[in-house]
């Protein structure tokens, strides 16, 4: 899954002339990764975590599947 901190807003570059199609793909990618950040986010605040733990990766890793569906 692409990580906004190290590939940008989207890893498919832009073509020349873009298809909706790569436009509409564009639109998903970004927004799947939106989602996927505000889920870490929203659990990383709710929990007050100073250190990323096994367990919190654990569940958070469990969040993200369950918000993927």
């Amino acid at each position: 899954m692409a990580n906004v901190l190290t590939t940008g807003p989207c890893f498919l570059p832009r073509p020349k002339n873009p298809h909706f199609s790569h436009d509409c793909l564009r639109a998903h990618v970004e927004s799947s990764q939106r989602r996927a950040d505000r889920v870490v986010e929203t659990y990383i605040a709710t929990h007050g975590l100073q250190k990323l733990s096994d367990d919190a990766e654990r569940q958070i890793s469990r969040l993200l599947v369950k918000a993927g569906r």
